[in-house]
């Protein structure tokens, strides 16, 4: 990644309104280093896509700058930006052969034949189709038509890669190993990636760093790792993996951690992460794999009584739903390994937690 001072993509205050009233994207700063895999997460309707148009040149800032390399953008054509672009349906031409769409930006940019035809042989090579440059896109699975768009997208070495929900369209096992398929190439190649999805999944598998966007603006960006287990709002916490959510009142403080009362009127000690002084509203998030069926008595602060509802087996853990101050949806991840617990359906169980795994967060 750059050591240089200035970051190779900047968003510099930029709004976004289409109508003039409404801002879709509300004063982003973000910087992004080159050689970075940064992925725009979040659900319709956030933003994300807009701030990728803007920064492809297919939609314009309304305030704000946005910089490529040391250089305003703003007023550059889409096509003289460098930038590689791979949409969800992949934007191949049909008329063309595999190996005649991917010489196509080349020819575009005035590149010899001879260098055209090097260029195209290492990029289906890249992507594993070195015996399909005489095919039409049509004769192509998903999968295959995909890692053309991929290949094209990078075979004029641009400066920056965007890709907008490349994989929508396949199923999920291909989807998976596509996911891999581009980290591989990302990490060969070092060149810089904008990714946009609303698949959280994704996003954790490929990424250097995520930025979650809700409502026009970025809630949090971070490595995955910290966006998982360190989530600083409760929409963070709700929208990046599975999680247990409690609600209640804050009663006081003590160094890091905090006593939150919850709906039924006991109390849960958390880690005191985005609230503030005593008789604030809270969101308590806790993730599943975090909960311990009969823990070892005095090993954790936070022990209740839980009724079991539904046993799913899922192969590597058994999915446990319970009953647990008042919630009948809260949910317990017990890994299926030697000496797993074994439960049964109607039965009372202590359940516990460490109060560092349970974060207390803004109200939502």
């Amino acid at each position: 990644m750059s050591t240089d001072n200035q970051a190779f993509v900047q968003f510099a205050d930029v709004q976004k309104s289409y109508d003039g009233e409404t801002l879709v994207v509300k004063n982003l700063n973000l910087d992004i280093e080159k050689g970075e895999f940064v992925t725009m997460l979040g659900p319709s309707g956030s933003g994300k896509t807009t701030c990728l148009m803007m920064l492809a040149g297919f939609e314009t800032a309304t305030h704000g700058d946005i910089i490529l390399d040391g250089k305003p953008i703003n007023n550059v054509a889409p096509h003289k930006r460098d930038i590689g672009m791979v949409f969800q349906n992949y934007a191949l031409f049909p008329h063309m052969t595999v190996s005649e769409n991917l010489a196509f930006p080349l020819e575009v940019r005035k590149r010899s034949k001879s260098d055209i035809e090097e260029r195209v042989k290492k990029a289906l090579d890249m992507v594993e189709l070195g015996a399909f440059g005489n095919r039409r896109p049509g004769q192509l699975s998903g999968g295959q038509q995909q890692r053309v768009a991929v290949a094209r997208a990078l075979v004029f070495e641009p400066k920056l890669v965007l890709m907008d929900e490349p994989l929508g369209a396949l199923d999920k096992q291909l989807r998976e190993q596509m996911q891999y398929e581009i980290k591989h190439i990302h990490e060969n190649l070092g060149v810089t990636v904008v990714y946009v999805t609303h698949d959280q999944s994704e996003a954790l598998t490929m990424s250097n760093r995520i930025a979650v966007f809700n409502d026009g603006i970025i809630q949090q960006l971070a490595a995955p790792e910290d966006l998982y287990e360190l989530p600083e709002n409760a929409f963070v916490a709700q929208f990046i993996g599975e999680n247990n959510r409690l609600v209640g009142t804050v009663k006081g403080f003590t160094g890091k951690n905090c006593t939150v009362q919850v709906e039924n009127g006991q109390t849960v000690e958390a880690l005191a992460v985005n609230v503030r002084k005593e008789g604030e509203h809270s969101t308590l998030s806790l993730r599943p794999e975090r909960v311990f069926v009969r823990p070892e008595p005095g090993s954790c602060p936070n022990v209740f009584d839980a009724t079991v509802e539904e046993l799913i087996y899922l192969g590597d853990h058994v999915r446990t739903r319970v009953n647990l101050l008042g919630h009948n949806d809260f949910i317990i991840k017990i890994p299926n390994s030697a000496g797993h617990q074994h439960l049964q359906t109607g039965e009372t169980v202590k359940v516990g937690w460490q109060a560092e795994d349970c974060r207390a967060l803004d109200y939502l």
